[in-house]
């Protein structure tokens, strides 16, 4: 599972900053602080699925691209 989770966070920040998207523009969308954002980028806080395709969606991304 830890692969998984690094990849994730490898991922996000990798489509995020390609996409041109603040860690502060995809927390406003999702409803969360932006610290939640650098923490799943950081791998200090778990995710669940359901963050997984709410953050596919922001980003405009597949979900298996993200894990």
């Amino acid at each position: 599972m830890e692969k998984e989770v690094i990849k994730f966070s490898q991922k996000l920040r990798e489509n995020r900053l390609k996409k041109k998207l603040s860690q502060n523009n995809i927390a406003r969308v999702l409803g969360v602080h932006r610290s939640y954002i650098n923490e799943l980028e950081r791998r200090v806080r778990n995710l669940s699925l359901l963050t997984v395709q709410k953050v596919a969606k922001v980003i405009n991304i597949n979900v298996k691209d993200l894990i």
